[in-house]
């Protein structure tokens, strides 16, 4: 597992990415002017705290949830150029980086499946992988739906 020594330490790991999602999109929340815009970006927090559980859940060895279905990609993401979180940002900017980021968490749950040895984990962990998909997808028609606004 290259840079964990077990799997509770990749669970660890998962857990404080999950909390630097929900740190990250509750800041943006509420430094968002317009009330939709904050909802949405809380409503992301919510999600990543969600994740958060189910890692934290799994830990303590309780049961998993599974996603099955396999979501769109819109690709936006992949045509556009990475912005570095700062105060102050645009509308289109923070839909930039949440698209990346939650780029990034597909990748990186999509990996850890990989390398997880117990196939409940590795499940667990594509489920996780699903949902960041999801949310990517969500930034993706966000981002569209701004730039074709009148």
């Amino acid at each position: 597992m290259s840079q964990w020594n077990s799997m509770d330490e990749v669970l660890d790991f998962a857990i404080a990415r999950e909390q630097e999602a929900v740190d990250f999109y509750s800041g943006l929340a509420a430094q968002a002017e317009v009330p939709a815009r904050q909802e949405l970006l809380a409503g992301f927090a919510e999600e990543e705290r969600g994740h958060k559980a189910k890692l934290l859940g799994v830990k303590a060895g309780g049961g998993l949830v599974r996603e099955r279905k396999k979501v769109a990609d819109l690709k936006i993401a992949d045509y556009l150029v990475a912005v570095e979180p700062r105060p102050g940002m645009s509308y289109p900017e923070i839909l930039v980086v949440a698209m990346k980021r939650e780029k990034a968490a597909f990748k990186l749950y999509t990996h850890l499946a990989g390398i997880a040895s117990d196939p409940r984990i590795a499940a667990l962990f594509l489920s996780l992988a699903q949902e960041e998909a999801k949310h990517k997808l969500r930034f993706e028609m966000e981002y569209d739906d701004y730039l074709t606004e009148d």
